[in-house]
């Protein structure tokens, strides 16, 4: 129980800098759709998706490097394994950063925007200066101070929302003015960076490790073949839309077609914790079931706690999105809804079990197969339908089926049921539990106050729905309390 108790503390830690990062962006986003014309906005956000795309083909699966080295090594090595691996990720950066600069003329052809050649020669600096910062999570959640992560996220995060939204609101109201607040921001960002990277080896005397950068690379590059299709697979969509569609709709897709934060949240802290405890259950021959037993366990407590929360959001999907873009992106909820049912599959972590079992090489060609038939089938999809949704409905139909296929050969290489590994019935239990409970507040609410704000009136009934869910929990058998009450319990036993 203790040991659950403190993974359960050192998500938390990950979450809420995870949360920070999801509300900084939001808070973003909202401001600058309202500032920016759709049409400066729509350049904004093509900037920062060809960022993101050409991002994990540049850092070369370094960043997940920490997690699975420094668990293996002593203290007093990790400070040299860190600042080596950060120096070859500033070389990455600059390389990145000069592709940027002298191809952004193709880039803008590629997505029919030859504004898009301006935005991306102002931004090239931006990679050079972020790359070396990546890697924070790995480090902090391998050592068990994840509330350092916490702190450099809503630390980094402010100063970008400061630099980058208020020039916007008090000078110029263009997306280049944005993006200068992008370079400023990420050179502060880029110092303090090296400091957190720092803490965890203070008063600790430094050794050289055996650790070459050959052996770093054998484990990196055959992910990025993995991180490669990944982000061309996830790239399809945008693409797409942006090519056949203009950069107003792509605004709206943007807006829209995005994952719930929460859940990107609860998952991704999760494997930050559960990664560094893979590699070293691993490294150490040690019962492999202890992996699974994790696994299962993470994966149950994610549900109970995911599985509402997009309920609640499919619920009230245009009303979330009007209050946060404003009316003008309202026809960004039917995208905003599509994209949330791949939330009901997308809480497996399965990337940690794959690569903490070798597996790196089918977690290859899982992604590049992903791509090839998303690329393929999308492409029919514009030509048959030309419409923007089918686009979207079509990516999550095929990443669920990635999921379930990810999962049926987890459960091939550990030798057990398909469904020990995805436990449907389970999941199918908490969902309509959900689903009811919010239903009957929403009938309620609607009867009651049929006039009231929508922001009153969401707030309201989230207040309800948690009230409801938390009462009849117990006469469905889901155990809320396992989660909420051990942080309590490590609360007092500080006290």
């Amino acid at each position: 129980m203790k040991a659950e108790s403190s993974n359960t503390m050192q998500a938390l830690w990950v979450g809420l800098g995870s949360f920070s990062t999801f509300v900084i962006s939001i808070l973003t986003a909202a401001i600058l759709s309202r500032y920016l014309s759709k049409t400066e906005y729509g350049t904004y956000k093509q900037v920062i998706y060809v960022y993101n795309t050409l991002l994990i083909v540049f850092t070369a699966g370094l960043p997940r490097v920490f997690a699975y080295f420094l668990p293996r090594y002593k203290l007093s090595h990790g400070k040299e394994i860190v600042f080596k691996i950060s120096k070859v990720l500033l070389l990455t950066g600059l390389a990145f950063s000069l592709v940027l600069f002298f191809c952004s003329g193709i880039l803008a052809d590629i997505l029919k925007n030859p504004e898009l050649s301006v935005g991306l020669k102002y931004f090239s600096p931006v990679p050079l200066l972020l790359l070396p910062t990546l890697g924070i999570e790995g480090i902090f959640s391998t050592y068990k101070k994840t509330k350092y992560i916490a702190l450099y996220n809503i630390l980094t995060r402010a100063l970008m929302l400061i630099f980058i939204v208020l020039p916007v609101i008090l000078f110029s109201q263009d997306y280049l003015t944005a993006i200068y607040g992008w370079i400023l921001s990420s050179f502060f960002i880029l110092i303090i960076a090296y400091f957190f990277k720092g803490i965890p080896f203070r008063s600790v005397k430094q050794e050289k490790s055996s650790l070459g950068l050959k052996e770093i690379l054998r484990y990196s590059l055959p992910l990025v073949s993995a991180s490669i299709a990944g982000i061309i697979f996830r790239a399809a969509n945008q693409y797409y839309i942006s090519r056949f569609y203009g950069p107003e709709v792509f605004a709206e897709f943007s807006n829209g077609f995005i994952e719930i934060p929460f859940v990107r949240m609860i998952t991704g802290a999760t494997s930050a914790v559960l990664m560094p405890q893979f590699s070293k259950v691993v490294h150490e021959k040690s019962d492999v079931s202890q992996i699974t037993n994790l696994w299962r366990n993470a994966l149950k407590k994610s549900a109970i706690l995911i599985y509402p929360i997009v309920i609640y959001f499919m619920f009230y999907s245009k009303e979330v999105v009007t209050l946060v873009y404003s009316e003008a992106y309202a026809i960004s909820s039917m995208y905003f809804s599509t994209a949330m049912i791949l939330n009901f599959f997308n809480i497996i972590i399965f990337a940690p079990l794959l690569l903490s079992l070798g597996e790196a090489k089918f977690y290859a060609r899982l992604h590049i197969g992903l791509a090839v038939i998303t690329w393929t089938v999308q492409y029919l999809v514009v030509r048959i339908f030309d419409t923007p949704l089918a686009v979207a409905i079509t990516f999550v139909v095929i990443a669920i089926g990635g999921i379930l296929v990810s999962i049926w050969f987890s459960s091939k290489k550990l030798e057990v049921p398909f469904f020990s590994l995805f436990p449907f019935k389970r999941f199918l239990l908490i969902a309509v539990h959900s689903f009811v409970s919010l239903f009957l507040v929403n009938s309620a609410l609607r009867y009651l106050l049929p006039d009231i704000p929508d922001l009153l009136y969401i707030a309201l009934a989230g207040v309800c729905y948690m009230g409801i869910l938390l009462v009849s929990a117990t006469w469905v058998k889901i155990n809320y309390w396992e989660i909420i009450l051990p942080l309590f319990r490590r609360n007092r036993s500080k006290a």
